[in-house]
Formats: structure tokens, sequence, C-alpha cells
């Protein structure tokens, strides 16, 4: 099993009393991601992620969330640093670490933009790149892009056979009904053969079955206290019954986590969760349990994504070095079972 960390470029996240997720803004001077990817490098681990929006809409107009309990996740005005400029910085200090968004808005971007990008981050690290793709949730982020919110899925499943053209393609041919390209070339292709991996994050049976499709890994998100590796099952049998209806072999596909994590010793006690443990959330004999129950239901990875109630810097700092020393090197040997 092999971990991420997602670095705090749209601030830091906390666990309100319902246990939704909750950011909090933080200047990006503090946000530092370039020194925070180095470190993760040097503690071993596997990956760095990062959310993406552009632009977020006025609370007061009702914004669509992405907590399942319908709570808006995101401050007003947020403080975000884009992605694939980011991932660059980061690319020219390090040498092993990978990374990706968590995820990457396909729908309203050109997807030909878009693989150029990823293409060119991938040629600059040496072939250190992941891109997971999502068809977005908020309607006015989409609407302010110029782009449709009601055919996301139908755009986003173009977009994820379009970058595969360029990425492998002397010459892009695709006419589908939303985007329609004729003879035209995109150098240079990427590192990785025979092409990036492309994971697909989502929590819906359409989802799973675009994924067995087109991708090579499928990343749920658990941004609640409730949902367990058990919750989404399901969608892993979604995927092995699209997979077979497709004629696809899904040797090698991943399953992979986006979760919430604390490191403490009085998690039951925390007044936050009136008792309850959530996922991830305790010691690090705890934390490897819940790990080794992500294992058994398939899972090769896990995103962290650290709840600090203070809302802090120091406290994000914290609870990486201590999840680096106390959990990550018995959890990288943490054998999963093969179920994709």
């Amino acid at each position: 099993m092999d971990f991420g960390l997602t670095l705090l470029t749209h601030g830091v996240m906390t666990r309100d009393g319902d246990g939704d997720c909750i950011l909090q803004n933080i200047s990006p001077q503090e946000m530092r991601p370039v020194e925070s990817a180095v470190r993760a490098e040097e503690l071993g681990f596997h990956s760095v992620w990062f959310s993406d929006h552009v632009v977020t809409e006025r609370e007061t107009k009702g914004a669509h969330t992405a907590n399942t309990s319908g709570k808006r996740a995101y401050p007003e005005r947020p403080v975000i640093l884009d992605v694939p400029t980011t991932i660059g910085a980061i690319s020219s200090r390090t040498s092993t670490l990978r990374f990706s968004p968590s995820v990457h808005i396909a729908p309203y971007r050109h997807p030909l933009i878009t693989a150029h990008e990823f293409a060119t981050l991938d040629v600059l690290s040496a072939g250190r790149v992941i891109l997971t793709v999502g068809v977005g949730w908020e309607q006015g982020e989409f609407a302010a892009m110029g782009a449709s919110y009601e055919h996301r899925g139908g755009v986003t499943e173009e977009c994820l056979q379009i970058y595969k053209l360029a990425w492998t393609e002397d010459w892009i041919d695709f006419h589908g009904r939303h985007f329609d390209i004729a003879d035209v070339s995109m150098d240079p292709k990427p590192v990785q053969k025979p092409h990036p991996p492309l994971w697909y994050g989502g929590v819906t049976p359409f989802a799973a079955r675009r994924a067995a499709r087109h991708c090579d890994g499928f990343y749920p998100m658990f941004l609640d206290a409730v949902s367990r590796p058990e919750t989404f099952d399901p969608l892993r049998e979604e995927i092995q019954r699209e997979g077979e209806r497709a004629g696809r072999d899904l040797t090698g596909f991943r399953l992979g986590g986006f979760c919430q994590v604390r490191v403490t010793d009085d998690a039951e006690r925390d007044p936050r969760f009136k008792g309850e443990r959530p996922l991830l959330t305790g010691t690090s004999e705890q934390i490897l349990e819940d790990l080794q129950h992500f294992a058994d239901f398939g899972y090769s990875h896990v995103t962290t994504h650290f709840d600090c109630p203070s809302g802090s810097r120091a406290e994000w700092d914290e609870q990486v070095e201590r999840f680096a020393a106390e959990v990550l090197p018995a959890a990288r040997g943490i054998q999963v079972r093969e179920l994709v």
C-alpha cells in the first residue's frame, strides 16, 4: 500500500461537529507547497495531491457542495493555488515523488489543453505524473467558465478518450458529440508509456463504469465520518461488471481512497465525534487497523487529508510528521487483497 499527502493549496482541513470536511483559509506564504513536497519525499510519501478549483461562487447563492450533508466545505473567497503550475514548481525540487490533482475538473477545460499540460509535466518530471479526473460539482463555477453543468458527464467521457489519443497517437482524430478534432499533432509525448496513469474520482455507479472503460484506477472520497471501504464496495463490483461488458482486462487496475486522517491518542474523547471514532482517526494502532480494512477491500493507495482543528500550518506539520513516524513504516507492508 502506498500513501499520498494532500498539500495545503486549498487551506487547512478540519471536521465540524457532524464530521464533515470544512476548509479554512491560510495565506499562500503559509501554504509553502514546494517545501512541503520536499519534506514529503524525505518522509517516504508516494505522492502529493492537490484539490482543484478555478473559481467558487458566493455562499449566498446557495452553491452546491461536496459534503454528503449538503453543507459547503469552502469559506467565502477561498485562497486556491493552480494545480499544474504548482506541480511544475515541485517537480524541479524533487526526484521520486509523484503528483496528481485530487481531482482535476475535466469538463470545463478543453481536453487538448489538459493533455498538453500534463504531458509537459510528465516530461519535466521524468515520468512522475498521475492524472486523476472528475466531473465537478459546483454549478456556479461551470457557469463562470462558460461550460455546461448538465452535460459534464458526457464531456468528461470524451475528455478521457482525447487525453489518451493526444498522449499516444501521432495525429489526433476524434469526432464526438462535444468535440470534433481532426489532423492535429501534440508533442512531446509523456515519458510514461503508454501514458501517465489515468484515475477517476467519484462515488456513483456512473463514475465506476466510466473508470472501468477508460481509466487505470478508481478514487472515491471518504470525506465524512460514516463512509467505510464497504460503503463503496458495490462500485468495485460495478467496475468488474463494466470491464467484462467492455471486454477490458482490468489487471493492474487500482483502487485509491481520498481520506480524512488524524493521529491522536484521544479520538473517542473529542467532542466533535460524540464518542465515536471516525475512520482513520485515532492512535497509530487504530489507524493501521483501518488501513488493513481498506486493503481487505482492494485499496492499494490512500491519500491523506489531515484533520487539524486549530486550522494552523503548525498543526498540519505535526500531523504529517507523526503519521510518517508512527504509521507509514508499518503501513507500507500491508498486503492488499486483489479484488479488481
